[in-house]
């Protein structure tokens, strides 16, 4: 009798060692090798929406189809385009004939002046003379010849003043006979603009990678800045992995890494820390607003988790992967030979359930 009871107590103290080091290794795991399964492949969504509205004349790609940046997926229908470009251009040659005709104008209403100058020194020449002659012998000329010469003095001021102002007149109208001028720059700006939308009925990619969410086909009217298709990046691609804030207390940027993702089981690759995210959203409080407070019920709380971005150290393997994959994670932060080689091994067994899980 005392014999059993002698055993069960050594089950009992085995029992309760293991479970101390089981405890003691979790501890020290969760801040030398932390790991997560809360890990998925990320990338960059782009919508695809185009500038110009009009209706789809061609569709170069299916769902799924791979592209590469630049590559031609949609065509609108270029022909309002091409006549808006035609139109832009005619109101340009209008314009520039304007400001020909109008320069021509100049140089009349210059000439004029310039005349009405030339007559004016004549006038006043005459009428100078006349005062002079008067002003010795006043019988020299008679009142008519004085009053004469008068007029035609300052009928010639008079002339001077109106051709000046004709002149001014058609300058302010006309403006500057260059680029500047206000009328050319709206019509250049209308070319412009028209080159522009034309450009744009054409829709390129981005960048590399895959169409999704696509419901085009040809007739189908698209309207500006209203999304057609989505593309997802094959280019820019991160793996985020979310990690308690115990896991956090040694992890650092550069720290070696072993992943496995479900969509490739039984691998394992290597990796790195690129990022720590430093905070993370936990309540929104508007202004004038009280902030919310969350009750927490039970014993534990509920573990806050902050997003680290792993970059794999072979670049091909990306190739792979499709966003939003699940991944499996552990983080090496020490020299520990012990915690190292558990942790791996704990990884690969992760490797190997991925097939049945």
């Amino acid at each position: 009798m005392e014999s059993k009871k002698g055993s069960a107590k050594k089950v009992s103290i085995i029992i309760v060692v293991i479970a101390l080091l089981i405890l003691i290794f979790s501890v020290l795991s969760s801040r030398f090798t932390p790991s997560t399964d809360q890990a998925r492949v990320q990338g960059l969504t782009l919508s695809l929406a185009p500038m110009v509205s009009g209706y789809v004349t061609k569709v170069n790609v299916s769902l799924h189809s791979e592209v590469k940046a630049g590559d031609t997926l949609f065509i609108i229908d270029r022909t309002p385009y091409e006549i808006a470009v035609k139109q832009a251009e005619i109101n340009l040659e209008n314009v520039t004939q304007s400001l020909t005709a109008g320069m021509s104008g100049l140089k009349g209403a210059t000439a004029q002046l310039n005349s009405a100058r030339v007559s004016l020194e004549r006038a006043k020449k005459n009428w100078e003379r006349t005062q002079r002659v008067m002003a010795q012998n006043e019988g020299a000329f008679s009142q008519v010849d004085r009053d004469r010469s008068e007029s035609s003095y300052l009928t010639a001021v008079e002339r001077v003043k109106t051709a000046q102002a004709n002149l001014d007149g058609q300058k302010a109208a006309l403006g500057p006979t260059d680029a500047n001028n206000p009328s050319v720059k709206a019509v250049l700006n209308q070319l412009e603009k028209a080159n522009w939308d034309l450009a744009h009925t054409v829709i390129t990619a981005p960048s590399d990678g895959i169409i999704e969410s696509f419901n085009v086909e040809t007739g189908y009217f698209a309207s500006a800045g209203r999304p057609i298709a989505t593309l997802i990046s094959n280019k820019t691609i991160w793996i985020q992995a979310n990690f308690t804030e115990n896991n956090l207390t040694h992890l650092k940027v550069n720290d070696k890494a072993s992943i496995t993702f479900d969509i490739d089981a039984g691998e394992v690759y290597d990796a790195k820390v690129v990022s720590i995210a430093y905070g993370v959203k936990t309540q929104t409080t508007s202004a004038g607003n009280l902030p919310t407070v969350r009750n927490s019920k039970g014993w534990l709380l509920e573990q806050q988790r902050f997003p680290v971005i792993i970059a794999l150290e072979d670049e091909e393997v990306y190739k792979k992967l499709r966003q939003g994959s699940q991944a499996d994670v552990v983080v090496f932060t020490g020299n520990s030979s012990i915690l190292n080689t558990l942790a791996k091994i704990k990884i690969w067994f992760i490797s190997k359930i991925s097939y049945v899980r």
